[in-house]
């Protein structure tokens, strides 16, 4: 049996592409991957993707090891945000590998995946509160004064769409969808880096304040 430490350089490597699933919501697989390369993308699926993101890795870690020590099923999905290369580990291999650590370690080794189980429980709750919701409550946290007549406020983009999105916990595509929705509903105007808010008061209704 190997060492639990050495775990990650067995197996051969595997490259997959981006958009590729490793992991899903509440369906325990039977290997526990390693990603020695690239980034992933944790969140909730939906038919076009993730349509809500709870966060990013990056290799080279272990990619569901908590869930596996805790014997449970992931609590989010993972998706290969970046050409990836990972190393499936057997289970079966994985567990008999925990067995042989000291039981003390081990016992830390649950408590810690415990607490980022929970972590993880309630990023995935706080999701419940819709993505249109969200963005509304964050153009209106970053209002400026307009330089457009038409326009109340206005909302200067600073950062990348990818990194707004990642803060508001959805996929970027998910974020350029609402705008565009927002824009249909003559709720916000502009496709740069200026969004102009020509509806406040309906944006503050759609945020729930």
């Amino acid at each position: 049996m190997l060492p639990f430490a050495s775990l990650d350089r067995t197996g051969d490597p595997l490259t997959l592409p981006v958009g590729a699933v490793l992991l899903r919501r509440a369906c325990a697989g039977d290997a526990v991957y390693h990603v020695d390369r690239g980034r992933v993308a944790l969140g909730v699926l939906g038919r076009e993707g993730l349509t809500h993101q709870t966060g990013l890795v990056e290799g080279p870690l272990w990619l569901d090891a908590g869930d596996a020590v805790l014997g449970l099923a992931p609590v989010v999905d993972a998706v290969a945000d970046t050409p990836i290369q990972v190393r499936r580990v057997p289970l079966a291999q994985f567990k008999a590998s925990l067995e042989a650590l000291p039981a003390p370690a081990l016992t830390v080794l649950r408590d810690v995946a415990r607490a980022h189980r929970q972590q993880a429980e309630l990023a995935v709750s706080r999701l419940a509160k819709d993505a249109e919701a969200r963005c509304a409550e964050w153009l209106l946290r970053h209002a400026e004064p307009a330089h457009d007549p038409a326009a109340a406020r206005a909302v200067l983009l600073r950062q990348r769409k990818r990194t707004i999105a990642a803060q508001l916990g959805i996929a970027p595509e998910t974020f350029s969808r609402v705008l565009r929705q927002l824009r249909e509903r003559h709720l916000i105007s502009g496709s740069g880096r200026v969004l102009n808010l020509l509806d406040p008061t309906g944006l503050r209704v759609l945020a729930g304040a």
